[in-house]
C-alpha cells in the first residue's frame, strides 16, 4: 500500500471543505461553531483508497486569523490541492498558503478552480490565466488547473483521477525502520477508551502496545529532560481499528500512562531512548521575496512552525548562500557573509524558548509574531545545534554542516575529544542507532573518522590534540628541566576536557604513534630524553656537593633553604638538583617532605637488624638513635611503606632482613 497526505490551500470560503466531501463524502467540519459560521476554524481530515494508492486529506482553515491552525495541517504533506474560487481569483490567503507550501518544498501541486458554475467561459478563462501567472516560474509550474463545481459535480472526477495521478508519482513507501514520529494536533478523552491524540505519523511503524515517549513533556508547566512513558492501547486508521499505523497514515492513538492535561498539540510521540527534544537548531531558509525586512546578524524574535509545534524564538542569519538554486548551494565553505536579504538563501542560527523534537531534513516555517507575517522557511541542518562563543565560530562551524557528504564528519568534528556516539546521530537524524552506527563504521573505515572505543573522533582533532601535548611538554619541561617526567595525570587533566578523560588511555597511545611522548608508569616524556643529560656542568658539580653535604648530617640533614644558603645556590636550583638525584635513588623523600641520602636509610636498616629488636616503641625509636619527633615519624612511616618495620598499635616490629628493599 502506497500512502500520501494531500493537503488542501487557499483563500476563506473558496470552497475547500466542500470540495473535500465531494471527492470523498466526507465533511471535514466537525466544530458546530464551523457549521453556523461557514467557515474552516481547526484541522479537518477526510481519505479515499484507489486500488494500492491511500491517500489522506487535511483541511486547512483559508482565514488569516487560523493560519496558524492552517501551519498544523500543511507540516509533512507530499501533495498540495489548492483551491481557488473562479468568481474570485486569487486572493491574499492564497497567495500566502501557496507561498507556506514552496518554503516547505511540497512535492506537487494539482489547483481545482471552484465554483465555475458562477461564472460565465470568460471569467473562467481569466481565472485559469491569473492562476497560470502565479505559478510561472515556480516549482508548481504546469501543474493541472480544472474547474469543478462541488455543487453540481461538474470536474469532480476529472479532478480526482488528476489527484490521484500526482499522488502516484510522489508516493513513497513508508520506511518502517525509522523511529516512529507522530506530531499531536489533536488530544481529547473519550468515556470509556480514556485518553485519544491524533495526528498523521511523518516516520516509522507503531503497533499497539508499543511503548513510546511523549515529547517535550512537562512536569508542573515545565519542561522536563526526559520524556514521558506511555503506552499506547488501540490504533485507529482514518477511522478503522488497526493492529499499527504507518508513516502517511491519518492515525487516532488511545494511550495509558498519561492524563489529558500532560498532552498538547505539538508535542510529538516518539520511539523510546531514540529521539529527544533541543531548543537549539541550526536552519537553512529561504527569505521570502515579499518578506518586509531583511535577516541580520542581531538576535531577531521569530515564531517557528515545525510540524503541530508553534513555538517563540530568537533567529540570527550566520551567512547567505551564494547561488540559491544553483548545483553549489549546499556546498561546503559556500557560505557569504551578511545579512538574509528579500529573496535569498542562507543559514540561520535559533534559539527556542522551549524545546522542539527535530531532526535533519526537517522542514518549518519562520513568522513574524506581531503582526503576524510569513518571513520564510527551510530545512533543519542540525537539531541539537551548539552555539559558539562568537559569530565567526559560529559561521565556520555552520559552512561544514552544509554538505550532507561530511555532515557525519562535521559533527565528530564539533564534539571534538569527547567523541559522538551512534546515539547522538541517531537523534540528530532521526535513525535507529543500529543504523546510525553502520553509517559512523562506514566514515572509519573510509580513513574520515577514527574509532575511539563506542565513539568516533575526528582526525582534525587528534592532530590538534598532538600539537597542544608537545606544546605542554614543552613548556612543563622548560620550567622543570630536571623532572624525571610530567606526571600523566596532570598532562590528561590539561590536555582533554573532564568527558574525554575516560578516553585517556586510548589518546596517549596515539600520541606515543606519532612520537609526541613515552609513558613510563605514571610519568611522560618526549621521545629520547635524558634527565642527566639535561644536567649542565655546573648543575652535575652541584649535585655532587648537595649529595655529599645531605649525606654528611646522616638522619637530620639541613633543610633545603638552609642548604642553599649554605651552598649560595637559588633554591629553584637546589629543589631541581634534588628532584634528579630523588628520581637517581641517591636521595629519599620522607612521607612529611623531609629529605634524606639512601646510604643514611640503608645504614639505618641495618642498625636496626643489627639491635636485635623484635618490636619497638617510638620513644625507644627516638632515644636509639637521638632524633626528635619530627624525624623520627616520618622516618618509622616511610621504614613501614618499604617493609623495614611493620606497624602493631603503638609499636613497631621488624620484619626479618631480605636481601634487598624497595623504595629506599
Amino acid at each position: 500500500m502506497h500512502r500520501v497526505v494531500v493537503g488542501t490551500a487557499g483563500h476563506i470560503d473558496h470552497g475547500k471543505t466542500r470540495l473535500l466531501e465531494a471527492l470523498t463524502g466526507i465533511d471535514c467540519d466537525r466544530w458546530r461553531e464551523e457549521k453556523e459560521r461557514g467557515i474552516t476554524i481547526d484541522l479537518g481530515f477526510a481519505h479515499l483508497e484507489d486500488g494500492d494508492l491511500q491517500v489522506g486529506f487535511v483541511d486547512v482553515p483559508g482565514h488569516e486569523r487560523f493560519l496558524h491552525n492552517a501551519l498544523v495541517g500543511l507540516g509533512g504533506i507530499r501533495v498540495v490541492l489548492l483551491v481557488v474560487a473562479a468568481d474570485e481569483g486569487v486572493m491574499p490567503q492564497t497567495r500566502e498558503h501557496l507561498d507556506i507550501c514552496r518554503l516547505l518544498e511540497i512535492d506537487s501541486a494539482v489547483v481545482a478552480l471552484t465554483k465555475s458554475d458562477l461564472v460565465d467561459d470568460d471569467m473562467l478563462m481569466l481565472a485559469q490565466l491569473e492562476i497560470e501567472e502565479l505559478l510561472a516560474g515556480d516549482r508548481f509550474e504546469g501543474a493541472p488547473i480544472l474547474p469543478v463545481s462541488s455543487l453540481t459535480g461538474d470536474g469532480i472526477e476529472d479532478l480526482k483521477a488528476a489527484l490521484l495521478a500526482q499522488c502516484r508519482e510522489t508516493a513513497v513507501d513508508a520506511d518502517p525502520t525509522r523511529p516512529f514520529r507522530l506530531p499531536i494536533d489533536r488530544a481529547f478523552q473519550l468515556r470509556g477508551l480514556g485518553v485519544v491524540v491524533t495526528g498523521t505519523p511523518v516516520a516509522g511503524r507503531v503497533e499497539s502496545g508499543q511503548s513510546l515517549e511523549l515529547q517535550p513533556a512537562t512536569k508542573a508547566g515545565r519542561t522536563t529532560r526526559r520524556g514521558h512513558a506511555v503506552r499506547v492501547r488501540g490504533i485507529q486508521v482514518h477511522d478503522q481499528d488497526r493492529g499499527e499505523a504507518l508513516a502517511g497514515e491519518r492515525t487516532a492513538l488511545q494511550l495509558g500512562g498519561v492524563e489529558l492535561d500532560d498532552l498538547e498539540r505539538g508535542q510529538q510521540l516518539v520511539t523510546s531512548e531514540v529521539l529527544a527534544p533541543a531548543r537549539d537548531l541550526l536552519l537553512r531558509v529561504r527569505w521570502l521575496d515579499d518578506a518586509p525586512t531583511p535577516l541580520g546578524t542581531t538576535w531577531t524574535e521569530m515564531r517557528f512552525h515545525l510540524f503541530a509545534s508553534e513555538v517563540l524564538g530568537r533567529a540570527r542569519c550566520l551567512g547567505r548562500l551564494p547561488a540559491p538554486d544553483g548545483p553549489d548551494a549546499l556546498k561546503d565553505g559556500a557560505l557569504d557573509d551578511g545579512s538574509l536579504e528579500p529573496g535569498e538563501v542562507g543559514v540561520v542560527e535559533l534559539r527556542l524558548g522551549r524545546p522542539v523534537v527535530a531532526v535533519r531534513g526537517d522542514r518549518f516555517i519562520l513568522r513574524r509574531p506581531s503582526p503576524g507575517a510569513t518571513l520564510g522557511g527551510g530545512v533543519v541542518l542540525d537539531p541539537r545545534w551548539r552555539r559558539r562563543r562568537n559569530l565567526a565560530a559560529s559561521r565556520a562551524s555552520a559552512r561544514r554542516l552544509l554538505d550532507d557528504d561530511s555532515m557525519l564528519d562535521a559533527w565528530c568534528h564539533d564534539a571534538g575529544a569527547v567523541g559522538l556516539g551512534a546515539d547522538d546521530i541517531a537523534a540528530r537524524l532521526g535513525l535507529r542507532r543500529a543504523r546510525a552506527e553502520k553509517a559512523l563504521e562506514q566514515r572509519v573505515r573510509d580513513g574520515h573518522l577514527l574509532k575511539l572505543r563506542d565513539r568516533c573522533v575526528h582526525p582534525r582533532v587528534v592532530q590538534g590534540l598532538v600539537e597542544s601535548a608537545r606544546a605542554l611538554l614543552d613548556e612543563f619541561f622548560a620550567a622543570q628541566r630536571l623532572a624525571p617526567g610530567m606526571p600523566k595525570a596532570e598532562l590528561i587533566a590539561r590536555l582533554l576536557p573532564r568527558r574525554a578523560r575516560g578516553h585517556a588511555e586510548t589518546y596517549l597511545r596515539w600520541l606515543a604513534a606519532a612520537k609526541v611522548l613515552l609513558a613510563d608508569g605514571d610519568l611522560v616524556n618526549p621521545p629520547g630524553r635524558s634527565v642527566a643529560e639535561a644536567l649542565s656542568h655546573e648543575e652535575s658539580d652541584l649535585s655532587r656537593t648537595l649529595l655529599a653535604a645531605i649525606e654528611a648530617e646522616g638522619l637530620t640533614p639541613p633543610s633545603p633553604p638552609e642548604l642553599a644558603r649554605r651552598l649560595g645556590v637559588k633554591p629553584q636550583i637546589l629543589d631541581g638538583v634534588q628532584t634528579y638525584l630523588i628520581t637517581q635513588r641517591r636521595l629519599v623523600r620522607l612521607p612529611s617532605g623531609l629529605i634524606v641520602s639512601t646510604t643514611a636509610i640503608e645504614r639505618l636498616r641495618d642498625e636496626l637488624h643489627a639491635a636485635g629488636w623484635q618490636s619497638f616503641s617510638v620513644p625507644e625509636f627516638k632515644d636509639r638513635w637521638e632524633l626528635s619527633r619530627k624525624w623520627a615519624i616520618p622516618l618509622l612511616e616511610h621504614l613501614d611503606s618499604i617493609g623495614v618495620t611493620r606497624r602493631v598499635g603503638d609499636r613497631r616490629q621488624v620484619v626479618a632482613a631480605t636481601s634487598t628493599h624497595s623504595g629506599l
